[in-house]
């Protein structure tokens, strides 16, 4: 049968924490900012834009950010590795029919670039999209689930009528992913392919 599944990129598939800290703080010391690690891993997921204003004088935000779409793919990308389980999550909605759907904050060019690094293939990406507006994607695609880490990925599974898979291989807790509209809440995606038998078999 034909399905779609969204997924979150970063922390859900791929551990992407120490390359996007790594190129945080290069934009961030470029600009003449200073990024403590700390306090920046709890907020990985949100919007670039949002999270640099929480390190950067207003009037230098743009820069930093471009700085930081600059040296991404230099600190960022090579530094990303698959998160246990993610590899066997695509292939088990693929080898099932269905179509796999990566909904991210980043631009769609730097999530083609982890993706090609850590050797998944998807059917189609879609970025700077958040919350609601990752919703507004996994409408557009028909999901019928979408998995993440972050609270945003299941307001966007509610906004969009998908089943909300949370992971807590981020920063946020069951508790957390719970409040924000979890249906299922993993550790990480290792029993995600024998969640998804009984899910399919309930679309049918």
């Amino acid at each position: 049968m034909s399905f779609v599944v969204g997924f979150d990129l970063d922390l859900t598939l791929v551990d992407s924490a120490d390359g996007i800290t790594a190129s945080y703080v290069e934009a961030a010391r470029r600009v003449g900012a200073h990024i403590d690690p700390a306090e920046l891993r709890p907020l990985i997921g949100l919007p670039l834009p949002e999270t640099m204003a929480r390190f950067v004088p207003a009037n230098s935000i743009q820069a930093a950010v471009d700085h930081y779409r600059e040296v991404y793919p230099r600190l960022g990308v090579p530094a990303s590795k698959l998160l246990p389980g993610a590899a066997d999550a695509v292939s088990a909605v693929t080898a099932k029919g269905g179509r796999v759907v990566v909904v991210s904050a980043k631009l769609a060019a730097a999530v083609r670039l982890v993706l090609d690094h850590v050797g998944l293939s998807v059917a189609a990406v879609v970025g700077e999209r958040f919350a609601e507006t990752k919703g507004d994607a996994l409408r557009e695609y028909g999901a019928a689930a979408h998995v993440g880490d972050h609270p945003g990925d299941m307001i966007g599974a509610r906004a969009a009528g998908a089943y909300a898979v949370g992971v807590t291989t981020g920063s946020h807790d069951d508790v957390a992913l719970r409040e924000a509209g979890a249906d299922v809440v993993f550790p990480d995606l290792l029993d995600f392919p024998y969640w998804l038998d009984d899910f399919v078999a309930g679309l049918s």
